[in-house]
């Protein structure tokens, strides 16, 4: 198990960081609440995510636990979206039990 930590900002009504470009690396969380209620918001935004990463860059998607290892369900999502053109690793489960895949574009 990994010793990374991150917070959840959980702020309603924020604009949610898949909806705009990221010219730089950087990591989307899909942690909060509704994600863990809702699996196919997961996915929803982790293509979101991809889509707004710049090529020669790379989107880390932090995962809510409850859906279990991303490689079960978020990872073929991600490569028949992108026609194979990507290859998510999986980096380790975070010390609250959510997951990172990292995706470079």
């Amino acid at each position: 198990m990994s010793n990374i930590s991150h917070t959840h900002d959980g702020d309603e009504g924020t604009e949610p960081v898949t909806d705009r470009t990221h010219e730089s690396a950087w990591a989307a969380d899909l942690e909060a609440p509704e994600h863990a209620a809702d699996r196919g918001l997961v996915v929803e935004q982790a293509v979101k995510a991809v889509r707004n990463t710049v090529e020669g860059t790379h989107v880390q998607l932090v995962t809510h636990e409850e859906h279990g290892h991303p490689s079960e369900y978020l990872t073929p999502v991600l490569e028949a979206e992108f026609n194979g053109e990507i290859d998510c690793e999986y980096i380790c489960q975070c010390n609250c039990g959510g997951h990172i895949l990292r995706v470079p574009v």
